[in-house]
């Protein structure tokens, strides 16, 4: 495993995540792995060196939180383990069962504290932005979080570049905690990211942690291929009801295929090798639910694309409309 600084931060990090996402009990989602087949993922994950484990408080409406803190319990030490989670979304209908107000963010921080089994969070996140709080009461909020020692780091998910702008340039004016890191949608087949926002992150030196970047697996099986659990249940769109995918992106997955094949390597190993290759991109997260998915991951660190190769990837890109963003 490879590791790195995240954004201009001193926190070490492995270039492969675990994302959390995966797991959690009471979900219709039949993809989502329990406590008991969840363990041999959290054991690879350890056997392979990646320790940056990420979460959110709204994944299984908290049961992904508890499984991952008991999964540090039984596999590593707290001290191993860069423990990322996120809040924002409705967890409750109380005043602070969501959103980025100061309630709400000390009030879910402290219930992701509980269900983590820990007394700190390496980095906490945003889920998204919130319109309907001053981005004063937000900042001013989290550095609190990280003064009390509750928070070690902060970071932020999708939203656009003007909004995550404002909320930086609001914590430098005041001398408050600024973000290192954002956790954007991007893969072969969703690059809206480099119009602005990776362009903001590099004069920034803040990290980017990429979510789905095989674009929900549609990236890593041949085009047309619905035979996961998880393509059954959504095989056209993400949970925003955003299409996942272009009629024109069958020209990528073709080429990805190919190269796949040539090098004798699963087509996941390509399509993350191309992620992992872009200056910004200092970790990514694999939802991992079978063995192969970690393994995957891991070995496209080893894998250096040709100009030609990233030609034949990249050429047959069209604009598309961006992660769903408030």
């Amino acid at each position: 495993m490879d590791y790195t600084l995240l954004g201009n931060s001193g926190l070490k990090v492995s270039r492969i995540s675990l994302g959390g996402m995966s797991f959690g009990s009471g979900t219709p989602m039949e993809w989502i792995l329990d406590d008991d087949a969840a363990q041999p993922i959290f054991r690879q994950a350890i056997d392979l060196g990646i320790t940056f484990w990420d979460t959110a408080n709204v994944y299984g409406m908290g049961t992904s939180e508890e499984i991952i803190g008991r999964a540090i319990n039984s596999y590593a030490s707290r001290e191993q383990i860069v423990l990322a989670t996120k809040l924002f979304w409705p967890m409750n209908a109380g005043p602070g069962g969501s959103g980025l107000s100061r309630k709400a963010i000390i009030e879910q921080t402290d219930a992701s504290l509980r269900r983590l089994g820990t007394d700190y969070i390496d980095l906490m996140q945003i889920h998204r932005f919130d319109s309907s709080v001053p981005v004063a009461e937000t900042m001013e909020a989290l550095h609190d979080l990280v003064k009390t020692g509750k928070v070690r780091y902060i970071g932020a998910s999708s939203m656009w570049a003007w909004q995550f702008s404002k909320m930086q340039y609001t914590a430098e004016l005041h001398g408050w905690t600024k973000f290192i890191s954002v956790q954007d949608q991007y893969s072969l087949t969703q690059r809206e990211e480099e119009r602005e926002m990776f362009a903001l992150l590099a004069d920034q030196g803040v990290g980017s942690i990429p979510w789905s970047p095989l674009n929900g697996g549609i990236n890593a099986r041949p085009w047309g291929d619905t035979s996961t659990e998880r393509a059954k249940s959504a095989p056209k769109t993400d949970m925003f009801g955003n299409p996942l995918y272009l009629d024109s992106d069958k020209a990528i997955i073709d080429a990805t295929e190919k190269i796949a094949a040539d090098r004798g390597v699963p087509m996941a190993q390509i399509a993350l090798a191309w992620v992992l290759r872009n200056p910004v991109v200092d970790s990514v997260l694999s939802g991992a639910t079978k063995p192969r998915h970690l393994a995957d991951a891991a070995a496209a660190l080893d894998i250096t694309l040709t100009d030609d190769e990233i030609r034949a990837l990249e050429q047959p890109y069209l604009p598309r409309t961006p992660t769903y963003f408030n």
